[in-house]
């Protein structure tokens, strides 16, 4: 740790990494190797047998990828974090640390279409179930829970629905339980801090706002630190009873020298090792550049998406704006209790013509990019239903917030005014 400062500004230039102890560079190297060479037999054996943790193979680990962890770590309040190869790798290995065949997790409809088929479907033919539950009534999760439970998942910010999580409320249910929190962070990092509201995991797409730049496509997991997997014990064999895939380590015991990492350090050393879906140290190293500037792009991004909802609020083709400062009731009062530092730069609203009116708006546009993504420095554009939601039967995209006239813009980091040009020139053209 190179910083004692709470401050996001602060932890993102100086977490984790000081200089390189080889030639004192101050910028984070780019460790492009495959290997590294062990400084005896001791401390191979000592590598290979967890007496202390350090660098054996890329797949596994890398110095690069570690100041990345280090950092991200430290601005989310955890304990440890792993960097993998996308935000989709992250999301699925969260929960396969914990599920087996037969197990089963809650969690929330409001998912990225991409999360809710790798829950409903992939992992359906994996043998582990994903029971949907409405997170507009927290004990949804309670009554869903039964003894093969291991986890509970959701969106900080659901994108598209952009409905705040009952973070606080649904992490004290499963405490009760014996049920730790998995929180997809992405739409909200420096806005919302999910662990210190009581989730035990969280996770992160670093393609979106943590890379910044549309260049580079990781995820990162981040574990807080703060769970008691040893006082549940019946319901995390994966972390509690030996493990054949590593000479029968048990996890919780065998990190107890190293910290409470043994929900990560398996993640490290058996999903990451066996699947291999690694993040590249070149890849690291450009989401190192957007993390540095993160907090300052949030404000940004956050700024201008309030000018946008204010001109979409009172353009005739609009029908409905949604984005969390419009929010009302118990939707705002979330809102005020999980983004304390900005409301969140995705912006949805729903067209008076449907889906063609949707698409002919996306054709118009000229400044503003159709990609499927969110969080770029630069804004962003798509229709849901015929795209990124496409996979989802109309109930389903419904119960995701998607209708067949609903815009997704994410709002980048330009003068507002071209911003709300571009719009309005596209409404216009309708």
């Amino acid at each position: 740790m190179a910083t004692d400062s709470t401050h996001p500004e602060t932890l993102v230039l100086h977490a984790g990494y000081r200089s390189d102890e080889a030639t004192n560079a101050v910028a984070v190297p780019i460790y492009q190797t495959t290997s590294y060479q062990f400084r005896d037999t001791e401390q191979a054996a000592n590598l290979f047998a967890l007496k202390e943790l350090g660098n054996i193979y890329t797949r596994i680990m890398n110095p690069t990828c570690d100041a990345l962890e280090q950092r991200v770590a430290a601005l989310e309040g955890g304990v440890a974090a792993l960097a993998v190869s996308s935000g989709q790798t992250a999301s699925t290995f969260a929960v396969l640390n914990l599920c087996q065949a037969g197990d089963n997790f809650v969690t929330s409809t409001d998912l990225y279409g991409g999360t809710w088929n790798l829950f409903a479907n992939t992992f359906k033919q994996m043998g582990i179930e994903a029971r949907f539950v409405d997170p507009s009534d927290p004990e949804a999760f309670r009554r869903a829970t039964d003894e093969k439970t291991r986890c509970y998942y959701a969106e900080t910010l659901p994108n598209p629905k952009l409905h705040v999580f009952p973070i606080a409320e649904v992490a004290a249910i499963g405490r009760a339980l014996g049920v730790p929190l998995i929180v997809d962070n992405t739409a909200a990092p420096v806005l919302c801090r999910p662990l210190a509201l009581g989730a035990a995991v969280v996770v992160y797409s670093a393609t979106k706002y943590i890379g910044g730049h549309g260049t580079s496509i990781g995820g990162i997991v981040v574990d807080g630190g703060n769970f008691d997997w040893e006082a549940h014990g019946a319901r995390f064999p994966t972390l509690t009873n030996p493990d054949p895939s590593y000479h029968g380590a048990v996890w919780t015991e065998a990190v107890k020298p190293l910290g409470p990492i043994a929900y990560i350090l398996r993640m490290r050393v058996i999903l990451l090792r066996d699947i291999g879906a690694a993040l590249s140290p070149f890849n690291a190293f450009l989401l190192i550049q957007g993390l540095e500037t993160l907090p300052l792009r949030m404000r940004a991004h956050c700024e201008n998406a309030l000018k946008v909802v204010d001109f979409l609020k009172s353009h005739p083709q609009v029908t409905t704006v949604i984005h969390p400062s419009v929010q009302t009731g118990e939707l705002a009062r979330r809102r005020d209790g999980a983004l304390a530092h900005g409301q969140g730069a995705l912006v949805g609203f729903e067209l008076k013509g449907g889906l063609e009116a949707g698409r002919a708006f996306i054709d118009a546009l000229k400044m503003l990019y159709h990609v499927a993504n969110i969080g770029d420095a630069r804004s962003l554009a798509i229709h849901p239903a015929s795209t990124t939601h496409s996979q989802l039967s109309a109930e389903d995209q419904l119960a995701t917030g998607v209708s067949q006239g609903y815009v997704r813009l994410s709002i980048g980091i330009e003068h507002a005014d071209d911003i709300i040009g571009d719009l309005k020139q596209a409404l216009e053209s309708l």
